[in-house]
């Protein structure tokens, strides 16, 4: 027989680490089990003993909950590397996040987002407005940096992110995230010509 969550109290208007925790605690065990279509604000409180109108004042909407997961995930799995190079840099990094893509819940389902965004204005708002602005804030570092050693002119920085990002969301789109070495490097080399 299945128990029923403890109902956890609201304190106001602050966040109950308590709540918190348990509330992300149930959305990544429902996003391991059910992926992102099967995702729901609802299930996440029923399952967290939460009240659904403290989960949407944290959190407007199922995106905005998986965004928090997926950057908490990810922040945790990869680091920002600082080998010296862009080429190195981005070499690292890319391996990492496809890694992250492959084997972490978050990182799995993430492309349920992406589809989402295409029907849902709520959903593309969160993926441009919040999603891409903090994810991007770790790999910008890696090119502004780059830029400070003087590996490209400063005014490409922006260009070059869109390049990067756009050339691995192809691969996590199309399902190619184990790409060989030989043409992993490759790539990056032309990315940071």
């Amino acid at each position: 027989m299945e128990t029923k969550p403890k109902r956890r109290a609201s304190i106001g208007a602050r966040r109950s680490p308590d709540t918190e925790a348990a509330v992300k605690a149930a959305a990544r065990e429902l996003l391991a089990e059910k992926g992102y279509a099967g995702f729901s604000i609802e299930e996440v409180a029923r399952r967290a003993g939460a009240g659904k109108p403290t989960i949407y004042r944290w959190w407007p909407n199922k995106a905005d909950l998986f965004i928090a997961i997926y950057g908490a995930n990810k922040d945790a799995a990869i680091p920002v590397p600082d080998e010296g190079s862009l080429r190195a840099d981005l070499l690292r990094y890319t391996r990492d996040l496809w890694r992250f893509w492959r084997e972490d819940t978050a990182g799995r389902v993430f492309k349920g987002l992406i589809a989402e965004a295409q029907t849902s204005d709520s959903a593309l708002d969160a993926l441009r407005f919040k999603f891409m602005p903090e994810r991007l804030a770790a790999p910008r570092e890696m090119f502004v940096r780059a830029a400070g050693r003087g590996e490209f002119a400063p005014e490409e920085i922006d260009d070059r992110l869109e390049l990067w990002v756009a050339f691995n969301w192809l691969h996590a789109l199309t399902d190619r995230l184990s790409e060989d070495e030989p043409s992993l490097s490759r790539k990056i080399e032309l990315l940071c010509r």
